[in-house]
């Protein structure tokens, strides 16, 4: 069956052209879940040319509830589940973790949740969310689910054999959008031109950069937390900054490297933390790795609470990239796309207070030793203690 690209509609749209639009994309879905019943909505709704939450929003009425807005309240009410499985992704990594909400506080638009599901929440970019109930019998899977403006899912959160089923379904209720329309219009839809800008500012950097100024600045940490403001003062993106400050600071290393660093991990029982998000969350897990699996495109952590999956064809550049800080030099290993956008991050366990971990740092040298890269660009001689 071939599956061609239907237009999504836009605010410009009449009432008739959005009803036929979503009964359409009812039909199509239904014909590609009737030729591959295993299809997962991600990959419909790409072969569609479609967002993933346009597709669920046909279903509203049969399975998938519409939620209001209220986000933020939503997820302080969220520990009530108990044990759930919480999961953020991007299109190369899917980073899952057991456990409760817990510790959950709001900042304006920033939520932080500090217990074994560790999450840094952007709730700007929560748009659209769906209670979600598929298949049935042994095969029944119940989540909640959030979307961005583009219908980009930014995270989503999935009962499991320990979770309070009443507690869940009176959560649902409580946050039920009055209106069950089996449709939704996108309040942000992605232009190609801009796309391509946005790819372009995050892999260059400005013609003024003074390179001298920014390795002073970065000499000057106090705290990673600062890196982020120190970039943006000077107009940067990661890997153009990566490219510009010299080896001492920031090493490219082999693709093979991320997952070197993982098997590395697990063989010397090295408690880690991985990053992984998207522009609405960022999900922590911190321990050890143990059960690692290869297959096909996808490297996979699969621990009893913490499962990743990550697409090894999907990743361009591996960065080594030195911080200081306070408690002395902080040492990450950072994932980027062939589009620049970061994917996943790695770091040693650590806390405030306390210097990293020496294992971690023995890793990234034999990772070096290993795989390391010659930079595109001109190294400059590390700055002196004191200059």
């Amino acid at each position: 069956m071939t599956t061609a690209t239907i237009h999504s509609v836009s605010a410009s749209s009449t009432a008739a052209d959005i009803v036929q639009f979503f009964s359409d994309l009812a039909r199509r879905w239904q014909a590609l879940r009737e030729e591959n019943d295993t299809l997962r909505i991600r990959n419909a709704a790409e072969q569609l040319g479609v967002s993933e939450a346009e597709l669920l929003a046909t279903s509203v009425g049969q399975g998938v509830t519409r939620l209001n807005n209220d986000f933020k309240k939503l997820f302080t009410e969220a520990e009530s589940l108990g044990s759930v499985m919480a999961l953020t992704r991007n299109d190369a990594m899917v980073h899952e973790k057991t456990g409760q909400y817990k510790d959950l506080s709001i900042h304006g638009n920033m939520g932080l949740a500090l217990g074994v599901i560790d999450l840094r929440i952007f709730f700007n970019r929560f748009v659209y969310g769906f209670a979600v109930q598929e298949g049935s019998g042994n095969r029944a899977r119940e989540s909640l689910q959030f979307f961005n403006g583009k219908g980009e899912a930014v995270h989503k959160i999935y009962a499991n054999s320990n979770t309070d089923m009443q507690a869940f379904q009176q959560l649902v209720e409580r946050y039920r959008a009055t209106e069950q329309d089996a449709f939704i219009v996108l309040n942000e839809r992605p232009e190609q031109e801009s796309a391509q800008e946005e790819s372009k500012a995050l892999l260059q950097a400005p013609s003024d950069l003074d390179v001298q100024q920014l390795r002073q600045d970065w000499s000057e940490l106090k705290d990673v937390h600062h890196f982020q403001a120190m970039l943006k003062k000077h107009h940067l993106e990661r890997i153009p900054a990566y490219r510009a400050i010299g080896a001492d600071y920031a090493q490219p290393l082999d693709k093979q490297a991320f997952e070197d660093a993982l098997l590395n991990a697990a063989a010397t029982e090295l408690p880690i933390m991985v990053f992984v998000g998207n522009d609405g969350m960022v999900q922590i897990h911190t321990g050890p790795v143990k059960t690692l699996l290869r297959t096909g495109p996808w490297f996979n952590v699969l621990d009893p609470d913490f499962n990743l999956h990550a697409n090894t064809q999907l990743l361009d550049q591996v960065w080594l990239v030195r911080k200081p800080t306070t408690d002395g030099i902080v040492s990450a290993l950072e994932m980027f796309d062939a589009e620049g956008r970061q994917v996943a991050l790695l770091f040693g366990e650590r806390k405030p207070g306390k210097p990293e971990l020496e294992g971690w740092r023995e890793l990234l040298q034999q990772l070096l030793a290993k795989h390391a890269l010659v930079a595109d660009s001109a190294i400059l001689p590390p700055i002196a203690d004191g200059e």
